[in-house]
């Protein structure tokens, strides 16, 4: 099943939510920076709810970053997603071994640990961009965004995320959902909510029957009276490209390079999101440091 958000709001406009099928673009993940299940876990969630965040911008060129450094062994986590939901993603230390709850649960928890932040940052091409942080509530990564929402944003938001890995460490089902509710929604509504997401169950027993990410919001929702208003497929994109690197080797400073040229060194640039590799010769460097003594 191709990866794909799909965005509804209740028929009394009380209520918005969305909810993503995200398996392939977490397995990407997975095979970009070769992470054990632990970590595989920890990023696919938080590439999961990066995504649905992502697709709410409203600057069409604009785009919005979670980072999370909570302690653990995990090290300092980091997804981005465009304004369609496109995401990539980084976990500092991905050969974390495996770290379980009990048997066959991953924890999470402990691998991001809880002594830290989640920051949210969108950027949406206006002067500054807005940056938003919260002590993180469990390092579950669901609880940490539901727990943003509310003391950041002020918005009453239940957010369920899962990755499910299989025993031959590849993305089995991943996904997630975001549900909110508007002010002057009423008690009934909130419990009808909670009542829902009690019976639906986790995310990762969903996903792994094959439904959909609309099925998944229609059973957690059952009962309120939905209106779809989009569905659209969604990614693991990175958008580097090698004039950005061979901008970005600008902050080794003028003595680096200089040496680097002086050495006859080719320079090996790999980018942080994704398996590129870019090759810089001592002529690419000279034709930098040319650049940098042109523009001073």
């Amino acid at each position: 099943m191709t990866d794909e958000i799909v965005r509804a709001v209740s028929a009394d406009g009380m209520l918005k939510a969305m909810a993503i099928c995200s398996t392939d673009l977490v397995e990407r993940a997975r095979q970009i920076h070769k992470t054990l299940p632990t970590a595989t876990a920890a990023l696919g969630r938080l590439l999961t709810a990066c995504s649905m965040m992502g697709d709410t911008q409203k600057a069409e060129d604009g785009s919005l970053t979670l980072q999370i450094k909570g302690g653990g062994p995990l090290g300092t986590l980091i997804a981005t997603s465009d304004s369609d939901g496109n995401v990539r993603g980084w976990v500092e230390h991905p050969e974390i071994s495996l770290m379980e709850k009990y048997r066959g649960k991953l924890d999470v928890g402990a691998a991001v640990g809880t002594d830290g932040t989640l920051t949210v940052i969108r950027d949406l091409h206006m002067k500054d961009p807005y940056v938003g942080s919260v002590a993180l509530a469990s390092g579950e990564v669901a609880e940490d965004v539901t727990a943003y929402f509310a003391q950041s944003e002020q918005i009453p938001t239940a957010c369920a995320l899962g990755v499910l890995v299989n025993t031959d460490q590849r993305v089995k089902a991943a996904g997630g959902y975001l549900i909110q509710v508007l002010p002057g929604a009423s008690d009934a509504l909130i419990d009808q909510i909670e009542t829902g997401i009690t019976a639906a169950g986790n995310v990762t027993e969903m996903l792994d029957t094959g439904i959909s990410a609309e099925q998944m919001l229609r059973r957690v929702l059952s009962g309120i009276q939905m209106e779809i208003l989009q569905t659209k497929p969604v990614e693991y994109r990175c958008y580097c490209s090698r004039e950005r690197v061979r901008r970005a080797l600008v902050s080794l400073g003028r003595e680096e390079l200089k040496q680097a040229v002086q050495d006859q060194e080719t320079l090996e640039v790999d980018c942080q999101f994704c398996d590129r590799l870019y090759h810089f010769t001592p002529k690419d460097i000279s034709d930098v440091l040319t650049e940098l003594d042109q523009k001073n």
